[in-house]
Parts: C-alpha cells; sequence; structure tokens
C-alpha cells in the first residue's frame, strides 16, 4: 500500500512520542492502514498497548489520531487504524461499514499489537469514539484478549439506525426505510458503484438542526476537516444501514465483565442516552463519566474537554 508519508492530521505533531505509518491484515483479508505512536522515554520494558478508532465516518488523521497521540504521551504504544473500506485502508466498494467487518477490525488491531516488540500483549485495552464505540464494546465482548475498553461520545450504531434518534421510528417508518434501501440494492447492481448518500451540506445556509451544525463545525471546517473522511466529503454508501439494521451490537455487552469499561460523554451531547444506557445493560466493573460544559463532538478533540487524565488513569489501573 502506498501510504502518505507527510504529516497530513487535524492535529499538531508531538516531540514526545515517535510515529510512522503501519499496515496489518484483518480476519476477512482487508489490509488495514494505520498510525503507530511509541512513546520516545519508553526504555527497554514492554509496554501497555491501546488500539483507537472512530468516530464513524472518520479517519486515522482526525480524533482517533489525537487520542493515540495523547495517549502514547501518557506512556502507552497506540495504534489508530482507518477502518475497512475507508480512509487509506483497503475494501471494496469504498465507504461501506458493516457491524461484522468492522468489530473485527479492532480484533485485527489487537492481532498487530500484541506481536508487535515493544508491547506485553497481556496488557491491551481498546478505545472506541462515537459510532465506532459500539464496535469496541461488541469487539470486546467477544475477544477476551482485551483487557479493558473505555469509549467516549458512544453511539450505538446499530440500535439508532434500526429504530431512530431516542428510538423514534415506528414500525411503519422501519418498514419504509428497509423498502427503501431493498430497492436501492437494484439500482446499485445496474450501476458502476454503490450510491454514496451525500453527507453533510456545504454550507449553513438554511440549516436550523442543531446537530447538523455541530457536526458541520469539525468536519467542513479546518478544526477537523480531512479529504479521506466520510463526514468531510460524500457520506456514506446509501445502503449501509442494511447491515445495523437487524444486528444489535450491543446484545453481549454485559460479557465483557470482569473486564472494565469506561463510558464517556459529553452533559449536552445529544447522544448521550447512548453511554447511560451501555452503563445500566453492562455489568460490573464499569464506570460512566459526564463531561460538564461539554457536546458530543466536544469529545472528538477539545483538549480541554477529554479527560485523556482519567483515561490513562483508567488503564494505567487495568493493564497491569
Amino acid at each position: 500500500m502506498q501510504f502518505i508519508q507527510e504529516w497530513d492530521k487535524t492535529f499538531p505533531r508531538s516531540d514526545k512520542v515517535d510515529h510512522q505509518k503501519v499496515a496489518f491484515e484483518n480476519r476477512y483479508g482487508i489490509t488495514l492502514a494505520a498510525d503507530l505512536y511509541l512513546p520516545k522515554a519508553r526504555g527497554n520494558q514492554k509496554l501497555a498497548a491501546l488500539a483507537v478508532s472512530g468516530p464513524f465516518g472518520a479517519v486515522k488523521e482526525q480524533s482517533s489520531g489525537l487520542y493515540a497521540q495523547t495517549m502514547a504521551e501518557h506512556g502507552y504504544v497506540t495504534l489508530a487504524f482507518d477502518p475497512s473500506y475507508t480512509g487509506e485502508s483497503g475494501g471494496e466498494p469504498r465507504k461501506t461499514a458493516s457491524p461484522d467487518i468492522n468489530t473485527e477490525d479492532f480484533s485485527a488491531a489487537v492481532d498487530y499489537l500484541g506481536r508487535h516488540a515493544a508491547v506485553d500483549r497481556n496488557r491491551i485495552g481498546i478505545v472506541g469514539i462515537c459510532g465506532f464505540a459500539g464496535m469496541a464494546l461488541n469487539a470486546a465482548a467477544a475477544d477476551k484478549r482485551i483487557r479493558a475498553v473505555a469509549t467516549t461520545s458512544m453511539y450505538d450504531m446499530s440500535r439508532v439506525m434500526a429504530r431512530g434518534y431516542y428510538d423514534g421510528f415506528t414500525a411503519e417508518q422501519r418498514a419504509q426505510m428497509l423498502e427503501k434501501l431493498s430497492q436501492q440494492r437494484w439500482a446499485d447492481a445496474e450501476g458502476e458503484a454503490p450510491a454514496l448518500a451525500g453527507g453533510l451540506p456545504e454550507t449553513l445556509d438554511g440549516v436550523d438542526d442543531p446537530v447538523t451544525r455541530m457536526y458541520f463545525d469539525y468536519y467542513k471546517t479546518p478544526r477537523g476537516f480531512h479529504e479521506r473522511s466520510v463526514n468531510s466529503t460524500t457520506g456514506w454508501a446509501v445502503t449501509s444501514p442494511l447491515s445495523f439494521m437487524n444486528m444489535p451490537l450491543l446484545t453481549y455487552i454485559a460479557e465483557i465483565s470482569p473486564r472494565p469499561i469506561l463510558l464517556i460523554a459529553g452533559d449536552n451531547a445529544h447522544s448521550r442516552y447512548f453511554s447511560e444506557d451501555a452503563h445500566e445493560a453492562a455489568a460490573d466493573p464499569k464506570e460512566l463519566m459526564i463531561i460538564k460544559d461539554a457536546n458530543h463532538v466536544d469529545l472528538y478533540d477539545r483538549m480541554d474537554k477529554i479527560p485523556f487524565t482519567r483515561i490513562s488513569e483508567f488503564f494505567n489501573e487495568h493493564l497491569k
């Protein structure tokens, strides 16, 4: 794979960590591209490691890379990866999401980290942001090598696609959506490539919805725009919801126990209820941390809002 080698992140490069582009395959044979961050002051002792991904529709040059670099400054070996079918990772057709394959992407990252010379494979955790928080919890439930999991601004993508925000879809609305997506398959099969949803608007003229405006402020402005990000550009394949609508991601969240979960959400986040409900469904040990005066997107990149010290303490306690 031909990687972009120059620094093209949405955040400044740290002089406290070493960085390199790496690649590895998941169980489906898809090559994933990732940024590996290692503390410069690491000595010869093997370190705890973290795999990071999200938000849903973002790339490793955005929020997940910021998390990975910052956690490397805290002493962890970290890996921020592009999920299958997105960014610099492989997989065709492009800009497609899958609850199964994207869950597998986390386990493939654990495969990579556990074979790295600087990593203690018995001390690996994962961090999921936004929609990839749900995939991270799903991965931790199945993959017992994952010793601890933290999420921020969590979305359960299977729930929101199947039921709408706040579970607002009626049975008729769900049936109508499935009918529309099913018909779209004919168009995709007869075309050259799957149709794309179109993504966020190019301007906020006439847009009153606060959630759209919030996402625009990150993905469509210099704050977080990246040319390889699905959310910054064309949006996902129209039919992406199909694979999520019948496959609940958090069915086995209680089976993460006795390994710990840290769920972090903003008090003003429209998505806060996903973290609260996941916390209720999970078994101990678990922790729900609500960040004052923070919305959903604040926990993507606002260094004064993201509780990196607590995240580091959490993994330091549980990745012994």
